[in-house]
């Protein structure tokens, strides 16, 4: 504050001595004072708030953040780097003076989680499956955001009626997985039925040729099996004619060819192999000419922040509650985004642990699988 003033009152006294030397009019002169005078009062005024919000704030000796190591370590520590001071920002204005903010990455995903139960970790961001495996000693806080699509139904004939998709600027919690029909004779029918509004039945889907990923790939394996599970009360398994596939274009182009009748990937896939289906695949007619979708899956939730259930600082819940504004708030700037872009978030929205059902039901479904196959 004292800087404040002295900044001020030379402001004023630098005013003054132009009027002395006659350089302008007094009233531009008089203007320029106001102005100096109006900032330095607003600079003192910031400073005031910001030493007060200091006097007032709860201390924190250290807040423990995770990653998991999805990309290279080394690349990730560099790209968070700026993210300390953010939090420490944020929270300050929020009402806790956190004295150092200690961010590393797990030498896995299930080390964060680990963490997290044990309580040596207070915050982690992990994904929807690793949160479920560790719910009972950590609490899902934030859900992280990602561009959405322009259809977004649980009827595969509306995906039919209103594609092709595209992007959009609302951000959502959760992107889904798509059973696609190609332009196969066995895939046209199957798609026939479907767009004129007839159910499908085991027999329609066993006569296929499906092309899948690898049984842990959420989008090309899981959820659609999931999806068959509760429709049609059968495993993926079951299926008589199952392709896995070491790539989603090495099933674009199998679908092309007609090697296989029905492929399941993710939502905004096709909008991937647009050019592809024409120019590699040598297809005649556009991707969206030539496929239909005929199952849509329950939405697959995005990564999430999660907290410690019983670390010290977490189990405060005032500060609980801070942290998800400070890092909702971190993902509104753009220097936020930034940073947060090493993991192709766009930004946080408020989680509930009901949001992670399906991820349950997948990750129980996935245990049968593999008990089955031994």
């Amino acid at each position: 504050m004292r800087k404040s003033i002295s900044v001020l009152l030379s402001a004023v006294m630098a005013a003054a001595a132009l009027v002395g030397c006659g350089s302008g009019s007094t009233a531009t002169t008089a203007a320029a004072t106001t102005a100096a005078a109006s900032e330095t009062s607003a600079a003192a005024g910031e400073s005031a708030e910001t030493t007060a919000a200091s006097a007032d704030a709860k201390d924190v000796d250290v807040l423990n953040v995770a990653f998991v190591p999805s990309r290279e370590p080394e690349e990730i520590v560099t790209a968070t780097e700026p993210l300390k001071e953010m939090i420490k920002k944020e929270m300050l204005t929020l009402g806790y003076n956190i004295k150092d903010v200690n961010i590393t990455v797990g030498t896995s995903f299930e080390a964060v989680g680990e963490g997290l139960a044990a309580g040596t970790i207070d915050v982690g961001f992990i994904p929807g499956n690793t949160y479920i495996l560790y719910d009972d000693d950590a609490e899902v806080l934030l859900t992280a955001t990602r561009d959405g699509l322009s259809i977004d139904s649980d009827s595969a004939k509306d995906w039919n009626d209103q594609k092709p998709t595209a992007p959009t600027e609302n951000q959502v919690t959760f992107y889904r997985a798509l059973i696609v029909a190609g332009p196969s004779d066995a895939g046209k029918a199957v798609a026939d039925k479907v767009n004129n509004g007839e159910e499908l039945t085991w027999e329609d889907l066993d006569g296929l040729n499906w092309g899948v990923m690898g049984p842990t790939s959420p989008a090309g394996y899981v959820y659609p099996a999931l999806w068959i599970q509760k429709n049609f009360g059968k495993n993926i398994t079951d299926l008589a004619h199952v392709v896995e596939c070491d790539s989603y274009g090495t099933a674009f182009a199998r679908l092309a060819q007609g090697q296989i009748d029905v492929l399941c990937t993710y939502a905004d896939a096709r909008r991937d192999y647009v050019e592809k289906w024409n120019k590699e695949y040598s297809m005649q007619n556009s991707i969206w000419d030539d496929t239909n979708v005929i199952g849509v899956t329950e939405g697959i939730y995005n990564d999430t922040i999660s907290g410690s259930k019983v670390s010290a600082v977490m189990m405060d819940e005032d500060f609980k509650a801070a942290f998800k504004q400070a890092m909702i708030n971190i993902g509104n700037t753009e220097e936020g985004k930034e940073v947060i872009n090493i993991y192709s978030h766009k930004g946080y929205v408020e989680a509930q642990d009901s949001d992670y059902d399906s991820a349950r039901d997948a990750q129980n479904l996935i245990k049968e699988l593999r008990l089955g196959q031994n």
